[in-house]
């Protein structure tokens, strides 16, 4: 079978067997009692299944455990091992509730598998502020870190109907694509397309009005997998001895695709801790809650935020062969302009409601 057969028959299990999978999953979440309960700061009034994270899951792990080649990869079998550990840690939170000390022990333990186990790690900085090949401890370190910081960029920004899948999938087709147009590593293009099918399927039930919810169990496994696809385009371009990187840029290209929740991440970070708050106080000063508070529905913030990740990434494409720094800072611009954009708008809004004229 060729391998554009392959991808196609992986999108399209994946996204079956996740279209069949979540009425069964909403219908047991019902009858247990399994909901996201409203209130407090969450945006959504009724209570809603939690769990969609078992339907993506049971799409992906059928899909490239059935049609990938663990010969091909070998640390495949660890990336699988690390995503049984996600969702254990996932389900638990979504279900009783876990101390976020624990929550990011879970998380630390699935980065460990993949850098550890599966020597899948960022090994080479490509010049980023003049460094180069890694140490060993430090190279293990920083990557465990960074796959922990993605799971938790992309958990924090599933905070409106079909933002965090959206994005998702607009990063897993942009992964996929590559890496088959590219001939390189055909079971990581399995990984891209099947979590893309699967993401589809998903979309179908959690937009306005959701019937299902990613919870932490999806959310946390969408931030595992897009880091290892992350670090495995990284890994195709790192300098070889005595010869230059492929693509001198390449940590900026991979990090585009997921670069507005990263960037969205740090920025409420900074603010709260400008505030003189802790950086995990919960607040409603994300992306997507200012879009809301400029009179969006769910579906149009998520459709704003769409549009300016593709920008993003497009940019990063086209701008590939400039310097690694500018271009960083060409992605930062464009992400710190659209902020402007909102903040703009929110107090031009203010000031007409103040006004009187609203």
């Amino acid at each position: 079978m060729q391998s554009s057969e392959i991808l196609v028959l992986s999108f399209f299990t994946s996204l079956v067997l996740c279209y069949l999978a979540i009425p069964a999953i909403i219908k047991v979440a019902e009858s247990k009692h399994l909901f996201d309960e409203p209130g407090g700061r969450k945006l959504h009034k009724q209570r809603v299944p939690n769990l969609g994270g078992l339907a993506i899951l049971a799409g992906v792990i059928f899909t490239v455990s059935f049609m990938g080649n663990f010969t091909l990869c070998s640390h495949l079998q660890h990336i699988m091992a690390a995503i049984i550990v996600i969702i254990f840690v996932g389900l638990q939170d979504d279900i009783i509730g876990l101390p976020p000390f624990k929550k990011a022990l879970g998380q630390i333990a699935a980065a460990a598998i993949i850098v550890v186990w599966g020597n899948l790690k960022i090994t080479h900085m490509f010049g980023i502020f003049g460094i180069g090949a890694l140490p060993e401890i430090v190279s293990v370190l920083f990557s465990i870190a960074t796959i922990v910081l993605v799971i938790n960029a992309i958990n924090l920004i599933d905070g409106i109907n079909g933002l965090a899948a959206t994005l998702s999938i607009i990063a897993s087709f942009g992964f996929g694509t590559y890496f088959f147009q590219n001939e390189v590593n055909s079971q990581h293009a399995i990984i891209a397309f099947a979590l893309a099918g699967a993401l589809i399927a998903f979309l179908r039930f959690n937009l306005t009005p959701a019937r299902i919810f990613l919870g932490d169990t999806g959310s946390m496994l969408l931030g595992l997998l897009l880091s290892v696809l992350c670090f495995e385009f990284i890994a195709l371009h790192k300098p070889m001895p005595l010869l230059a990187p492929k693509l001198q840029t390449a940590p900026v290209i991979a990090m585009s695709f997921i670069f507005l929740p990263l960037y969205d991440l740090f920025r409420v970070f900074t603010i709260r801790l400008m505030r003189k708050k802790s950086p995990f106080y919960p607040d409603q000063n994300h992306l997507h809650h200012l879009l809301l508070k400029l009179g969006l529905t769910h579906l149009k913030a998520t459709v704003v935020l769409s549009l300016v990740a593709i920008i993003i990434i497009i940019t990063a494409f086209i701008l590939r062969h400039i310097n690694i720094h500018i271009l960083g800072i060409i992605l930062l611009l464009i992400c710190l302009g659209f902020t402007y954009l909102l903040n703009y708008q929110l107090k031009k809004k203010g000031e007409v409601t103040i006004n009187g004229k609203e």
